[in-house]
């Protein structure tokens, strides 16, 4: 059972000058619930090396038992100082493919053609693809048979009103939720910060980082499945 996780490698904030990256918890409760599953979890990222930690998602009011678990897991730490290029990835290696979510990934994984070829052979190959919060921004220029992989889709992620909440509505190259509704994928989402999941086929999004125990552990489902 082998599951590749894709994290961000953009570290910039817009212009604002500030920082960001992929949100810890999002990495860390998704990769420990593989990881004690008994998966073989490989970490990619589009430069490869160590991926930029959102440094807000380190506070200490977003810190949870995975996230402390990680700081002390030199081996969990290892792992994502030397993620694998992109490039040097191959879907027919692995059985399933997360994204967890954060900021970055709005302004390069979405738009990194490894990652969208990746994405695509994943899904034409029946293996369950994952992302939670902003990580379904990864499927802006996803095709299948021509048009949006997510056209006609039940899809989630991080939505309009929790960008606002957060400040970033007008930072962000595109809303998520706008984006994926722009290309006929059928959105939905409950309140804001609650945990929700939704799936189609073995195509698994979730909301928000309250979210993604629950993908993780749904996108896992499919993997276990004889």
């Amino acid at each position: 059972m082998k599951i590749l996780m894709v994290l961000t490698s953009h570290d910039q904030l817009g212009d604002t000058g500030k920082k960001t990256g992929f949100w810890l918890e999002e990495f860390a409760a998704p990769y420990y619930i593989f990881h004690d599953a008994g998966a073989d979890v490989t970490l990619a990222s589009p430069q490869g090396g160590q991926p930029p930690l959102d440094p807000k998602s380190d506070e200490p009011d977003f810190q949870t038992a995975s996230t402390e678990r990680f700081r002390q897991d030199d081996a969990a730490r290892r792992a994502l100082a030397n993620t694998l290029p992109l490039a040097d990835v191959r879907e027919e290696d692995y059985d399933a493919v997360f994204y967890p979510g954060g900021h970055g990934p709005l302004w390069d994984l979405a738009e990194d053609k490894y990652s969208i070829t990746l994405i695509e052979s994943f899904y034409t190959a029946g293996k369950p693809v994952g992302a939670v919060c902003h990580g379904p921004a990864v499927f802006r220029h996803t095709t299948v048979n021509g048009r949006s992989l997510v056209h006609g889709k039940n899809v989630t992620s991080f939505t309009n009103s929790e960008e606002e909440a957060v400040g970033l509505t007008d930072v962000v190259p595109f809303l998520v939720e706008d984006m994926l509704k722009s290309k006929g994928a059928r959105f939905s989402k409950a309140d804001d910060w609650h945990p929700y999941v939704v799936v189609d086929g073995k195509l698994v999004t979730g909301q928000n980082p309250q979210s993604s125990e629950e993908t993780a552990e749904t996108l896992l489902g499919f993997v276990k499945e004889p």
